[in-house]
């Protein structure tokens, strides 16, 4: 038996689910998120919690049924909580701030960057433009985002001038030998 799949998916208050055929729908307090499940995964809802079922234990259903609750779990978790990714700008004039809803970018081009949010998305700027919070109720989203925010200027492995993940750890590289 699957590890993630068994387990139940509680959930909290303010936060209802509903099942209609194989589209889950959830609502709380962030938004509503909808999602088709595979037609070969069930779903069933007792007493505050949601639970996963696979009809055999072949092994595409038995891939499957984790993945179908780790996608409704994220989508609990987005409605009542929210996800957020934090992106860390470096490098001397590099910088970022807001314009309206807007997210305006110096990267060390000739021109400034602006990346406009997609619906369910907000930009948060701090700590002098160097930090990006980037939030948002749909988990997939967020991360795409955060990735093509990143894009703009990967961090570069000499003096680690860029766009970064606040998590992530850039190898460095030493430049070339004087004489």
């Amino acid at each position: 038996m699957s590890r993630i799949g068994k387990k139940p998916i509680d959930l909290p208050e303010k936060v209802t689910a509903t099942i209609n055929g194989k589209d889950v729908v959830v609502k709380g307090p962030k938004g509503e998120l909808k999602q088709t499940i595979h037609p070969e995964m069930s779903i069933e809802q007792e007493n505050g919690s949601l639970l996963v079922k696979r009809p055999s234990d072949e092994r595409e259903h038995r891939a499957l049924h984790g993945l179908t609750r780790a996608l409704v779990a994220n989508m609990v978790q987005g409605v009542s909580e929210g996800f957020q990714k934090t992106l860390v700008i470096e490098g001397v004039g590099y910088s970022s701030e807001m314009r309206g809803n807007d997210l305006v970018m110096k990267l060390g081009y000739s021109h400034e960057i602006v990346v406009p949010p997609p619906d369910g998305i907000s930009f948060e700027v701090e700590e002098r433009g160097r930090v990006i919070h980037i939030k948002g109720v749909d988990k997939q989203v967020v991360g795409q985002v955060a990735a093509n925010v990143r894009e703009l200027r990967p961090p570069e492995p000499y003096k680690g001038k860029g766009v970064r993940y606040s998590d992530e750890r850039v190898r460095r590289k030493a430049g070339k030998a004087g004489k």
